[in-house]
């Protein structure tokens, strides 16, 4: 490489509004008559090429979940082995090739995405995944292209960082592709999750095989289109959607299996570990394992805080794409003193969202991704309607004879430790618990030790030293800590996203500190003046 060639620093992509009678607004509407006018067949890509396995799975709309946009081919062990062997022969080339070559590619696949494939992308996810054109845009639009082009330049500067060197010795530091395959198992509810987990490792010179959550598959395959047209190269990204079990059998018993990229369930990623665990004799290296898992988020309020600005940040933060986000807000605890004024306004402000079909641009929310989200989170509301400490406000009306629709549900426990303030539930469920405003620290307390999870979190309050009491205790209970805000919509390079304790790994993905998983280093060191003898100054006669 002929040259110090340099990224310029990125600006997070503008966010469009989609008001009535724009571009972007009849645009995106033309896209979603095109994409359901048709029911398209997905292959697996494997090496570049389409391979249909006979083995289906049905890409449905949630809202209108007889309507089918397309069906998916499943990968069996066959086909896993064949895309293990396609990724190590495309290691050979993409991990010995200037890096600059290699982030060329998702560089461009940003500016595709923030232009002609824009619309593809948000009407997929608006579709596949049941989000209203705002949700989609932040995410299968903004944030995807802000992975791209953030981690690109993340590269750079991580390649920049070099040890020093002394007279007569030159240092360096090669930050090496790790050696075989990353394995990549993406979750349903954001788009850019499932671009960012494949692309990331391979940004870093890695080869990677992509597991899309089965109920995601339709957005995540137009993804690895949109890639594929900007010019990845064949096998270092495959594209293998397939049961977990098939995946568990096959990529884990792998010599050449280096690491895993996961967001899913706490209880899975756990399943994963320890697998992984009870193979490490077979693996040619001890394995990356880079997880963001559950949550169980909260937004604590104090007696100081504004009710009409806690209220928003509730209602964003619990009901925005019906809670179906890792950071989504699902125990509040209040003080005796606001919770008047705040449950009325919370329950008008509940019994005034629409919900309904995401083409329709008045709707605030729309249906759970499948049957077994609705089940669940159904089962938490039918416990909460026969508890005894628990009421339901509003809400708790769940309806699938269309869609999988569950209406905004806002629920008030007299008990800190009912099991609605502890399990994640990844729905559109908030449970309040009203304190003593004298109990702030014992409450505050409680909220860090309720959850096995650490998350996000939020404080509300004006009084400067109640928002330094909440930030000292609850110091683990949230990896991303909000202050006068909702706990979800961390921006990449802005807020890194990740927590600790059962939450995951809390490798901060929007960060350099990411990528820095993805390689394996090595030092360097050149001696331009090797010494002539093996004797030393010290060892000279007095």
């Amino acid at each position: 490489m002929n040259g110090f060639f340099n990224i310029p620093h990125p600006k997070n992509e503008p966010v469009f509004s989609y008001k009535p009678g724009s571009l972007e607004r009849k645009e995106l509407k033309d896209k979603l008559n095109f994409l359901k006018s048709m029911q398209i067949e997905i292959p697996l890509i494997i090496g570049g090429k389409e391979i249909r396995t006979g083995v289906t799975g049905n890409c449905i709309i949630p809202h209108n979940k007889n309507h089918i946009l397309g069906k998916y081919h499943k990968a069996t062990e066959k086909e896993l082995k064949m895309a293990m062997e396609s990724a190590k022969e495309a290691w050979k080339y993409w991990a010995n090739i200037e890096w600059d070559e290699r982030v060329s590619v998702f560089i461009k696949a940003a500016e595709l995405l923030s232009t002609e494939y824009r619309s593809l992308l948000n009407a997929c996810a608006m579709l596949d995944l049941s989000k209203t054109c705002y949700q989609a845009e932040i995410d299968s639009a903004c944030e995807l292209i802000d992975f791209f082009r953030y981690n690109s330049y993340f590269a750079q500067e991580i390649y920049k960082n070099q040890p020093e060197s002394v007279y007569g010795v030159w240092n360096r530091v090669e930050y090496r592709p790790i050696e075989g395959f990353i394995f990549a198992v993406t979750p349903f509810n954001f788009a850019s999750i499932a671009g960012n987990l494949p692309s990331s490792p391979a940004i870093m010179g890695n080869v990677v095989l992509w597991k899309p959550a089965s109920s995601a598959v339709y957005t995540a395959y137009h993804i690895m289109k949109l890639l594929q047209k900007a010019g990845l190269p064949d096998g270092v990204i495959n594209f293998v959607p397939c049961d977990g079990k098939v995946a568990s059998e096959v990529i884990f018993n792998s010599e050449d299996f280096s690491g895993i990229h996961f967001t899913g369930s706490t209880e899975t990623f756990n399943s994963i570990w320890k697998t992984i665990a009870n193979n490490l004799n077979t693996y040619k290296n001890y394995p990356r394992i880079v997880g963001e898992t559950g949550g169980k988020d909260f937004v604590f309020v104090h007696s100081s805080a504004s009710i009409l600005e806690t209220a928003v940040a509730l209602i964003r933060g619990a009901y925005e794409y019906q809670g179906q986000k890792c950071s989504a807000a699902s125990r509040a605890y209040i003080p005796k003193s606001l919770w008047p004024d705040l449950k009325e306004i919370l329950i008008d402000m509940i019994s005034s969202i629409r919900m309904g079909d995401v083409e329709d641009f008045r709707n605030f929310m729309s249906a759970v991704i499948d049957e077994s989200s609705f089940n669940k989170i159904k089962s938490y509301i039918d416990y909460a309607k026969y508890s005894k400490n628990d009421q339901i406000l509003i809400g708790g009306d769940c309806d699938n004879s269309k869609g999988y629709f569950i209406k905004p549900t806002l629920i008030q426990t007299t008990d800190p430790y009912s099991k609605l303030m502890i399990e994640e539930i990844f729905g559109p469920v908030l449970t309040v618990y009203v304190y003593d405003d004298n109990k702030y620290e014992e409450t505050l307390e409680i909220c860090n030790n309720t959850s096995c999870y650490g998350l996000t979190g939020s404080i509300f309050a004006e009084d400067r030293k109640a928002i330094q009491i909440a930030n000292n205790i609850l110091r683990y209970a949230a990896g991303n800590f909000y202050i006068n805000d909702k706990p979800t919509g961390a921006i990449v390079n802005q807020q890194p996203f990740g927590g600790g304790r059962k939450s995951g790994t809390n490798d901060k993905a929007g960060s350099y500190l990411n990528l820095l998983r993805w390689v394996s280093t090595r030092s360097i060191k050149e001696n331009f003046i090797p010494p002539k003898d093996y004797r030393y100054p010290f060892m000279e006669s007095e």
